[in-house]
């Protein structure tokens, strides 16, 4: 299976556009936005889990990323709740279940460096945030290896950044609010993929905007 698998093609996914479908395990739905592959694929995706359910354990054949969006994730290693980011290396292995809310996570997966072996869980919740390169911004870095930085993002209301070109390309998970940019409008829970060496010049309005950001993964 091939689904946004051009990585020079810009992509966005709003909310209204999510198609669910099953995943192999009952209770357990999946939103794709890229893949290349089968059941196992380099593939990103949102999971949405029912309440008490589970997904049986398995191996992190090419690493998996995870940000807890809502609710509960947990496995045998711990709980997780909403705001929790998490690196499983390759190589590594859990078997994930939620309990009686449910919780639902953006999910990276095969898209690891090999020699990047940090195993890593942050709540989000209650780390510190640094000062932005402009005022109304402050950034949580959440991870960095190569060229490849992850963070959060915390946008002010009426925030302006200054135009950019996304070195190894860009892609955004709109967290709370809505992002904006000369090409559109983003609210809360839309998946935006920009390609190497694009541009945009975005910025916030009355709402202000919380948003997951990798950079300089996609050359």
């Amino acid at each position: 299976m091939e689904l946004n698998s051009d990585f020079t093609q810009r992509v966005v996914i709003r909310p209204e556009e999510y198609q669910w479908v099953d995943s192999p395990m009952a209770g357990v739905e999946r939103m794709m936005l890229d893949r290349i592959g089968g059941e196992v694929a380099r593939a990103t995706s949102i999971v949405r889990y029912a309440p008490n359910s589970e997904f049986p354990e398995h191996i992190h054949g090419g690493g998996e990323e995870i940000f807890v969006l809502d609710g509960v994730f947990a496995d045998e290693h711990a709980q997780y709740p909403a705001g929790t980011y998490i690196r499983n290396p390759i190589g590594t292995s859990h078997a994930p279940k939620v309990g009686s809310n449910g919780a639902t996570i953006f999910v990276k997966l095969h898209q690891f460096d090999p020699t990047d072996k940090a195993q890593i869980t942050v709540d989000t919740r209650s780390e510190r945030w640094s000062p932005g390169v402009v005022q109304g911004l402050s950034v949580m870095s959440l991870h960095t290896f190569g060229s490849e930085h992850v963070a959060l993002v915390k946008w002010e209301p009426d925030t302006q950044f200054q135009p950019h070109k996304h070195w190894g390309g860009e892609e955004i998970f709109v967290l709370q609010g809505t992002f904006y940019d000369e090409h559109g409008e983003y609210p809360q829970g839309t998946w935006i993929r920009s390609p190497h060496l694009s541009q945009h010049t975005p910025f916030t309005q009355e709402d202000g905007a919380l948003i997951y950001v990798k950079v300089g993964h996609l050359t």
